[in-house]
């Protein structure tokens, strides 16, 4: 008998091929890298396609950017990836005491959420023909009770690399009051580059060109990967600031010989010391473009439009999206997403919430402050939307 063929096959990791830790396979083929941010990687497609480039816009005021880059590199340190660090400051090597650590798991609230919480038996004023009915319902409620606790905490513990020793998580969870530990810091190979000591970008081009050569692409999977991080690409303290096309074509290196290695980069710049012509050239060039930006304290308009906006450190602007092996476009459900603080120690990404119907008005906030947000003015009109 004829086995019938199935059209549709399971993507996995072919046999026999290595992937390195912190890599996966995407639902199309292409290997992913994590940008140290759950939220980020959910939104742009699960990671970075391995090869690509992240060019991240940055906000004069507010150092947004700096929050994603931090993560990019906490994200490569804690998978032991190779490093190469480029930035305007005199000594780049202080910014890794900026670094997040991993976020670990209290046991004492572990051991408080294990114990079953239950109303005493004692203080209930019930007939006494029913207190056995009682007892036993409660033992074997709290057996279960137990059983489910212990299996949700070998997850836990499974799922968390402090815990359970386990740095092969793709993502991690990572804690913004807690620097990065110095035994990892020793133990990572991090390169660093001060952009105010080069007068071109041509070290910092030989620079990556040996580092990128440690991560050829070969037969059998990706057995080591590298990162690259550059911040404030043309910033006013280099030297390079004005040489426009020189930065173009520093980007067009780059790319070519990421297409040809193991890693990924991440770069941020000022766009709005670039002309526009130049700003569009950079963005062609990236594979995912993104934009920060802050959001001001005495804005009442969006403080009524929005919810939970005391909560928000800024916004997130998604311009492009990595589109490999498919000829599907990339939809998403919002193009705009808010980076909100959860107890001054983790960073989440969610969509714009409007704020509810006022009861004593009768209008919603939120149908005024978009128009006001699509038209940038107060008065509307009949196009707006």
């Amino acid at each position: 008998m004829a086995v019938k063929s199935r059209s549709f096959v399971r993507n996995s990791a072919p046999a026999g091929q290595t992937y390195a830790a912190g890599t996966k396979l995407s639902a199309n083929g292409v290997s992913l890298m994590s940008t140290g941010f759950a939220g980020l990687d959910k939104v742009i497609g699960g990671g970075i396609p391995i090869g690509g480039i992240v060019m991240i816009m940055e906000d004069i005021e507010a150092p947004h950017h700096l929050l994603l880059l931090r993560y990019f590199m906490a994200q490569g340190l804690v998978h032991k990836h190779p490093l190469l660090y480029a930035s305007p400051l005199a000594s780049p090597q202080a910014f890794f005491g900026t670094l997040p650590n991993i976020a670990q798991i209290k046991e004492s609230k572990l051991e408080s959420e294990r114990s079953p919480k239950y109303t005493e038996g004692e203080n209930l004023r019930i007939a006494w023909q029913y207190r056995k009915y009682f007892n036993e319902k409660q033992s074997a409620e709290s057996h279960r009770f137990q059983q489910s606790e212990l299996t949700s905490f070998s997850r836990i513990a499974k799922s968390n690399p402090l815990s359970a020793g386990n740095t092969n998580d793709f993502c991690s969870n990572f804690d913004l009051r807690k620097p990065m530990e110095r035994s990892m810091l020793n133990t990572s190979k991090v390169e660093c580059v001060s952009l105010q000591a080069i007068s071109d970008l041509t070290v910092i081009k030989e620079k990556c060109s040996s580092f990128l050569s440690k991560f050829p692409r070969v037969q059998g999977g990706v057995s080591e990967v590298g990162r690259i991080a550059i911040q404030s690409l043309c910033a006013p303290q280099c030297r390079h600031s004005d040489g426009d096309w020189e930065m173009l074509l520093f980007l067009k290196t780059l790319r070519a010989m990421l297409r040809a290695s193991n890693a990924v980069a991440m770069i941020t710049f000022p766009s709005s010391l670039l002309s526009p012509s130049f700003c569009t050239r950079w963005q062609h060039l990236a594979d995912i473009v993104l934009s920060v930006k802050a959001i001001p304290d005495d804005d009442k308009e969006l403080a009524t439009m929005l919810t939970d906006y005391q909560d928000m450190l800024g916004f997130v602007h998604i311009h492009k999206l990595a589109c490999i092996n498919t000829q599907v476009p990339i939809v998403l459900e919002a193009n705009t997403y808010s980076l909100k603080l959860l107890r001054k120690r983790t960073v989440v990404l969610e969509r714009l919430n409007q704020a509810p119907v006022d009861a004593s008005s009768g209008e919603s906030y939120g149908t005024v402050s978009t128009a006001a947000l699509c038209s940038r003015s107060n008065t509307g009109s009949a196009l707006d939307f």
